[in-house]
């Protein structure tokens, strides 16, 4: 009876100990970013943000790694270097935001729509220009549908949305293809 009961005792000790690390890390990690923030220099520096979904992260800038995807890091380089920056939220992952410079970028973001085990990476080459601050934005189309039952029963498609400031400048879809359940983003015209 003893040996058992210390066994679930040692066996709720170990779970505490183990998510306390995972969130440690997240705490260290944010507090390694807090500490390397610098003065942004705003004359050539922009904010680039993700948001409208579950979960969103920075998968690459250019060939930098930002987010690992299977372990959830933040690269120490990128910190490093002066990349992510925090908007103040205690224990959300879409706090992360990167701070770039004025230039043409490759980007990949990992949008989590549904929940934090489906993603859905999305790329983009976009020359960002100084001053602005650039959201990317998931959602997904609604649209009244008229037709067929298997047309009218696919599920709308998924878009993202790159706002300017507040203006939206470029806008991808992924409608969904009902015959092979596979599609890409495309960008429509504004």
């Amino acid at each position: 009876m003893i040996k058992g009961y210390a066994c679930h005792v040692l066996l709720i000790i170990l779970a505490v100990l183990l998510s306390a690390c995972q969130s440690t890390q997240f705490a260290y990690e944010k507090a390694r970013i807090k500490h390397s923030e610098q003065p942004a220099k705003t004359k050539n520096r922009v904010e680039v943000y993700c948001s409208g979904a579950v979960n969103c992260e920075f998968a690459r800038l250019d060939k930098l790694s930002i987010v690992d995807e299977k372990n959830k890091r933040i690269n120490p380089v990128a910190i490093k270097q002066g990349y992510i920056g925090l908007t103040g939220a205690a224990q959300d992952r879409n706090a992360l935001f990167l701070k770039i410079s004025a230039e043409q970028h490759e980007l990949a973001i990992r949008f989590y729509p549904i929940s934090p085990q489906y993603a859905e990476t999305f790329y983009i080459i976009h020359r960002f220009t100084p001053k602005h601050r650039y959201t990317f934005k998931l959602y997904r189309q609604r649209i009244a549908g008229t037709g067929s039952l298997l047309n009218v029963s696919a599920p709308t498609p998924l878009c993202i949305d790159l706002l300017q400031d507040q203006k939206t400048i470029r806008r991808f879809c992924r409608p969904y293809n009902s015959l092979t359940g596979v599609s890409e983003f495309v960008e429509l015209k504004i």
